[in-house]
């Protein structure tokens, strides 16, 4: 099972966009997501970061609920992430029942998008703090998973 996860909201004004912060809404959003995964018994062994300020505090927020699950920076999860070469990454995972991915918008929809076999990458819109669940089988490849749900933040009391 592949969880996608959007980072929270994030201040609109830093020194760069990789150093935006969560704002003190994001924060709240990212401890909802995870309540709500450890109230449905979903915890991840492994949680993948992006390494940008943002999808790394929403992560390691989210983390602070799940009690064992491992954070790991990732740094091909960053802003403009290639899908095709984080499918090649996530397969290193496929030992694991359960991962999740912390990212980026456009990203995460193309990725999602392109696993669930969708003719347009940009089919799938992944608001902030929105939680995603594809399975994906044994061996994630386009075109091959299967949606179980996608939820905002918001939705998740």
């Amino acid at each position: 099972m592949l969880y996608l996860l959007r980072h929270a909201e994030a201040e609109s004004l830093a020194l760069n966009d990789n150093a935006r912060r969560l704002t003190l809404k994001g924060e709240q959003q990212a401890r909802r997501v995870g309540k709500f995964c450890r109230l449905h018994e979903l915890a991840p062994p492994i949680i993948l970061a992006s390494p940008v300020t943002r999808a790394r505090q929403t992560a390691q927020l989210v983390a602070e609920h799940l009690g064992e699950a491992e954070l790991i920076e990732a740094p091909w999860a960053a802003c403009g992430m290639d899908p095709a070469a984080a499918l090649h990454e996530l397969r290193a995972y496929v030992r694991f029942p359960s991962v999740m991915l912390v990212g980026h918008q456009p990203d995460l929809g193309i990725l999602a998008a392109m696993l669930l076999g969708m003719e347009s990458p940009y089919s799938l819109h992944v608001r902030k703090s929105l939680l995603a669940a594809i399975d994906c089988g044994e061996n994630p490849r386009a075109g091959l998973g299967v949606l179980e749900f996608f939820l905002p933040a918001k939705l998740m009391d």
